[in-house]
């Protein structure tokens, strides 16, 4: 069993440890979508003894600051860019 202590605390360099709801919060998106990104390696995790995940918050904090830098606005799609334009519309 993690002692709450050590999960919810720094204590001498240790870093804070997030359950996957946590994280999921923090993204936006639903926990099971964190496990998936842990299960395919996007996201380092560590295993409890009894088995649940847990993340490093420093990670997960690193991780945001490049999900916010990498956030870019789509342009805005005219008849001429779109994909199809200038192409037959078939009924």
């Amino acid at each position: 069993m993690v002692d709450d202590r050590l999960a919810n605390a720094p204590q001498g360099g240790r870093d804070r440890l997030l359950t996957p709801g946590e994280v999921a919060t923090l993204f936006r998106v639903d926990p099971k979508t964190v496990t998936r990104w842990a299960s395919a390696g996007r996201i380092g995790s560590i295993r409890t003894p009894g088995g649940h995940r847990r993340f490093r918050e420093s990670e997960v904090r690193a991780l945001l600051r490049g999900v916010d830098s990498e956030v870019t606005v789509p342009s805005q799609t005219t008849p001429q860019t779109a994909p199809y334009a200038g192409r037959p519309v078939v009924s």
